[in-house]
């Protein structure tokens, strides 16, 4: 068959499936994309209507590719095919069944920000200090709570602090409801009590969804697993791919687990291990299995390649972070003065977005361009959210947040005494604030709230109301939104309240001239159905079709790495308390989760890898020894290639290297150990000419003592900064 053409067995065993429960373990490289499309494929031609078909992805980006790849073999013959987001694919039932909500159909989704402004409308409600208890932190505690199901009422209040959270969640829900708003956590779980609450609705969408096809399963939370088994209910015919290998989403919910949970809940279902790798060579697979393997718990799987052999993962051991950062600029000239690879093949991966200012500045200054993955994004920046939040209202004038947002911008004489004055004359009736705006442009000094407000704050306000009244027309005679957010930049005058004759006004409005043509390629679609996919845009879904080899090098954290490839990746950084994170020393789960985090650094990698860390490091503002990072004792010394000997010693136990290494770093950083005494005096000094039989000449930097030894770093002239034992390194100190 012309759809199994080109699959390997492995990956024909997963399209070809029997029906019922399925889970395919896709290593990194093995082509399941392809799988899950060819699988839609197939069951298309088996016979199932492609409306009866679900599949469910986590970007935009992959549904879009989904969606142009099966049309593309299909001829265009999946009329109703559902693919989508998790977030899409709920916000579409919900509106659909909005008959059982006690929401509208044209309820808005607000974004993080909008959400960490009702969590902070609702502190000041409840008077709860924002220095003592952080908005962000009980707005992340409302979201966990949410993504486990668990609602305002059932909510425990087992200490003081849930106690506020508590009062805040309650608060917060109501006021979704009064802007007749979601947030994006409320689509799943909303999703899933109007399923569990509706008997008839469940058995409509179970008898509909044929087939339910699941993309990046191990990402999945519990919101999302519960909405899965409701969904496929007791047909079973539910299809998950993914892998638990690279699960690192921990802290927004997701749950390796429900890997382990699909195959508790569905012990008949067949599983189909997708081991053959098209991304890396075999070094660094051997390299990555090297690291993984060291998690308890996992499905083992034997990851291979037809790209036998490949070069060995080159390890480079900074002095500082200064140092490492310039290692990275000139390993990447080099590449490229070679033609060993073009600029906007390298990524540069670390742990922390902190860790990017250095690597930024060494890049300035070689006069170097690059792109920094995960900065703010389009839709985070402010002109671009004062235009949506323009275009909400347009939408839905009940939209509390994006009025407070715009009220004044541009600044248009209404000050705080006047939103004061129209949130009290609102609070007295049962009318929104947008309502009192309309109600004072169309009536005037006739308005019954004319008076309360007062004459001279009314005028602002009216002028404001007959703006939104206009802009309300507009949207209701179904102009294109690409005009209606014309006449929004008309009638506000944006252009001249944003470029203000800076260089920083001139980039403002080159975004607000993007976001008129992502408005105008929506052409004709409704402002409700903009908005939504406006919305539900994730953070690196418009990477990949920027990433065509030819730019700069990318700078992003491991976490943004996730679902990209580059033919040469950097990790840097790989010290102990960076990567692994100093969080994770105590807690074996997340320790877990960073060696993940390490081994999807690794995979992302076609040709080469470099690794990289720092004898010194700056942590939280403390100079001390940088300990590598116990991840780099997983990989063979075969694989690794540069300063080996820098690693610690494998033949020790892992536990007892690390005690001893705990007990190292302390004697380094305080120049002394209750274990081991210090030398009465250091034999090497900075600025000291030294030579090495190896190394060849070279100048000290630095000496410390280190138990009953002495550790020297050395620049040498030839090969560059190495640190050293002193008791075996035999340096000789050159006359002067």
């Amino acid at each position: 068959m012309d759809i199994l053409t080109g699959l390997n067995p492995q990956q024909r065993q997963a399209v070809t499936a029997p029906a019922g429960a399925t889970l395919v373990l896709a290593g990194p490289g093995s082509g399941k994309t392809r799988v899950l499309t060819q699988r839609v494929v197939y069951l298309i031609s088996e016979g199932v209507p492609a409306h009866r078909i679900l599949a469910v992805t986590f970007t935009n980006r992959a549904a879009r590719e989904m969606r142009v790849r099966i049309g593309r073999q299909m001829e265009g013959n999946t009329r109703g095919l559902n693919v989508g987001t998790f977030h899409a694919t709920c916000a579409r039932l919900l509106r659909g069944e909005a008959k059982h909500l006690s929401h509208s159909r044209d309820f808005i989704i607000y974004d993080s920000a909008d959400q960490r402004t009702l969590v902070k409308q609702a502190m000041a409600y409840h008077r709860i200090d924002t220095n003592r208890f952080q908005p962000v932190r009980i707005h992340s505690t409302i979201s966990t709570a949410k993504n486990e199901l668990v609602g305002p009422a059932e909510f425990s209040r087992d200490s003081y602090y849930h106690e506020i959270v508590g009062r805040v969640y309650e608060t917060y829900q109501q006021q979704l409801r009064e802007n007749n708003a979601r947030d994006f956590d409320d689509l799943l779980m909303d999703t899933v009590g109007l399923l569990q609450r509706e008997p008839e609705v469940r058995e409509q969408y179970q008898h509909h969804f044929e087939r339910i096809l699941v993309d990046e399963f191990q990402d999945t939370n519990l919101a999302q697993y519960t909405l899965l088994q409701l969904l496929a209910g007791e047909y079973r015919q539910l299809y998950v791919v993914g892998d638990p290998d690279q699960s690192i989403y921990r802290w927004r919910g997701a749950d390796y687990r429900n890997v382990q949970r699909f195959q508790q809940d569905y012990p008949d279902a067949t599983v189909v291990l997708l081991e053959q790798n098209y991304r890396s060579t075999q070094t660094i697979l051997d390299a990555a299995m090297a690291v993984i393997d060291q998690n308890r718990g996992r499905t083992a799987k034997e990851l291979f390649t037809e790209r036998s052999g490949g070069s060995a993962l080159e390890l480079h051991e900074a002095y500082d972070e200064e140092e490492e950062a310039g290692f990275v600029v000139d390993a990447i000239a080099g590449q490229v003065l070679r033609e060993k690879c073009r600029p906007g093949d390298c990524a540069i991966m670390y742990r922390t977005n902190a860790q990017s200012r250095v690597l930024e500045e060494a890049f300035i200054r070689a006069g170097v361009p690059y792109r920094l993955v995960g900065a703010t994004r389009f839709y985070g920046r402010r002109e671009i959210k004062d235009l949506l939040a323009f275009l909400r209202l347009a939408h839905n004038p009940r939209d509390g947040v994006s009025l407070e947002r715009v009220l004044n911008v541009p600044p248009r004489g209404i000050g705080r005494k006047a939103v004061e004055a129209l949130q009290a004359a609102a609070a007295g009736t049962d009318e929104s604030a947008a309502t009192l705006l309309l109600e004072l442009a169309r009536e005037g000094t006739a308005s019954a709230h004319y008076e309360i407000i007062g004459s001279r704050l009314t005028r602002p306000l009216a002028a404001f109301g007959q703006l939104l009244d206009d802009w309300l027309r507009a949207a209701r005679e179904g102009r294109p939104v690409a005009q209606l957010l014309q006449l929004i930049l008309k009638d506000t005058e944006y252009q001249s309240y944003i470029l203000d004759g800076s260089e920083s006004g001139r980039e403002r409005w080159e975004n607000v001239q993007e976001l008129r043509k992502v408005t105008r390629d929506f052409g004709d679609t409704e402002l409700t159905a903009v908005l939504e996919q406006i919305a539900l845009v994730a953070d690196v879904d418009g990477l990949g079709a920027e990433q065509d080899g030819s730019g700069a090098p990318s700078l992003m954290t491991l976490h943004s790495a996730k679902g990209l490839e580059f033919p040469l990746v950097f990790i840097v950084g790989l010290n102990d308390g960076v990567l692994p994170h100093r969080r994770s020393f105590d807690e074996p789960e997340e320790m877990a989760e960073e060696r993940r985090l390490f081994y999807v650094g690794l995979t992302r990698a076609k040709e080469q890898v470099y690794l990289t860390h720092t004898f010194r490091r700056r942590n939280f503002g403390d100079d001390s020894l940088g300990l590598p990072s116990r991840f780099l004792d997983d990989i063979p010394e075969e694989l690794l290639s540069g300063d080996v000997t820098g690693r610690r010693p494998r033949s020790r136990p892992q536990a007892q290297r690390n005690v001893g290494l705990r007990q190292q770093t302390v004697t380094g950083a305080r120049g002394a150990s209750a274990a081991a005494s210090t030398p009465a005096a250091l034999q090497f000094s900075s600025g000291q000419r030294v030579s090495h039989s190896s190394f060849g000449p070279g100048m000290v930097i630095e000496s410390k003592p280190v138990g009953d030894d002495e550790m020297v770093i050395v620049a040498f002239d030839g090969v560059g900064v190495k640190r050293l034992v002193a008791g075996a390194a035999n340096l000789q100190v050159e006359a002067d």
